[in-house]
């Protein structure tokens, strides 16, 4: 059955309640939030924030909320919640709503799989009669709250044309997302064991059916190039996945493309050196030409992986410069969640630290330069490495 508005709020099931009071049942002539989130989630701390001043706000209009951890990336219940408990005490310590947890998938197959939610933060509304008035985005509640709060949300037409519209969206996105869970599962338990060849066979299969999913390619072209260390192979794939992503003119894809060749997590010692900053010079140059440095679009997603090309080829000046507008996009016409700015902060730091040779600091946080990047000359083409035997 699908899960929309009108639909009857299914059941609250929980292992366990990490903070507040257990709720059984919704209560008629109350509002309720139900809020799927996980602590690697980036932008649920910032939303955590914003459903608590919602509560705070209506609290005397009837409104409640309450949080469902059930998507915490942990191996038992026990770890999984200890996890939890922790990074609400050091992040969340002043939560003024109730906070659940299930380790049991019970509640994502009540809530999210019915309603083809396939990611998170998830907000799901409950209004006075029990019936789901609302899925979706928490950044969409401070719109549809009032209007549930006064009764006017579900018998309007721009709520049901919203619904309409999500179900149309979702549906697909979570039948793919079905299709992609065996073989996510299957690649992943190899990637555990260090079995890169079970891994790569999983990863074909996903290829064979989604040609264009961004992460079975990026997995494919990864451990050929660096797991199973296959040149003869791998080489080809990640010829085919620049130029698709030049084709698509999409950030995402062409950034994943310069990590596999750029990244200094990765050893390129065994890439052609020529063909490697052939790649890495057309990858650049259109992403810049997409993001220009101009322009007001956010530059820490894209610009640190293009000057690591520059920083390599032995432009320093223009690395330094990229990182340093990476830097100043944090604080530009875009709000940026304060915990997004500091889970990218330290990495950027680091990076113009190595660039510039010296140690850089914003406020109280610093970085050192290190020797983890490549060696590069200060102009001219890059050395060539030798590869040891």
């Amino acid at each position: 059955m699908v899960l929309q508005m009108g639909s009857p709020a299914p059941s609250i099931k929980m292992e366990d309640w990490l903070r507040g009071e257990p709720l059984a049942n919704f209560q008629p002539g109350k509002v309720y939030i139900v809020e799927f989130w996980a602590t690697w989630c980036e932008l649920c701390m910032a939303e955590m924030l914003d459903l608590m001043r919602l509560q705070e706000k209506y609290r005397d209009s009837g409104l409640e909320v309450v949080g469902v951890a059930a998507n915490e990336d942990a191996p038992t219940a026990f770890e999984a919640r200890t996890k939890l408990d922790a990074w609400l005490t050091e992040k969340c310590s002043h939560l003024s709503y109730r906070i659940a947890f299930d380790h049991t998938g019970e509640m994502n197959k009540l809530w999210m799989k019915p309603s083809f939610s396939a990611g998170i933060p998830t907000s799901y509304v409950v209004d006075r009669d029990g019936q789901i008035a609302f899925i979706g985005h928490p950044s969409q509640l401070d719109e549809v709250l009032p209007e549930v709060l006064n009764g006017s949300w579900r018998t309007s037409d721009k709520a049901k044309a919203a619904d309409t519209e999500r179900i149309a969206t979702s549906e697909p996105m979570a039948r793919q997302q079905a299709l992609k869970k065996p073989i996510d599962d299957r690649f992943w338990a190899a990637v555990k064991l260090e079995d890169w060849k079970t891994a790569l066979w999983a990863i074909e299969e996903g290829i064979a059916l989604m040609p264009d999913d961004i992460n079975f390619r990026l997995a494919h072209a990864h451990l050929l190039l660096h797991k199973i260390q296959d040149m003869w192979t791998g080489l080809p794939v990640m010829r085919e996945f620049v130029r698709d992503a030049i084709d698509k003119n999409s950030q995402d894809w062409m950034v994943s493309a310069l990590d596999q060749l750029f990244h200094p997590a990765n050893d390129h010692s065994r890439l052609p050196p020529a063909e490697r900053f052939a790649m890495g010079k057309e990858l650049s140059e259109h992403i810049l030409a997409l993001n220009p440095p101009q322009g007001d679009s956010p530059k820490f997603r894209s610009y640190p992986a293009v000057a690591r090309y520059y920083y390599e080829n032995g432009n320093n000046d223009r690395a330094i410069e990229l990182v340093e507008l990476a830097l100043q996009s944090l604080d530009g016409p875009e709000p940026v969640p304060d915990e997004l700015k500091e889970h990218l902060l330290p990495d950027l730091l680091q990076a113009l630290a190595t660039y510039r040779g010296v140690k850089v600091c914003d406020g109280a946080l610093c970085a050192a330069p290190q020797n983890n990047f490549p060696n590069v000359p200060k102009r001219g083409r890059p050395r060539r490495k030798n590869k040891k035997g």
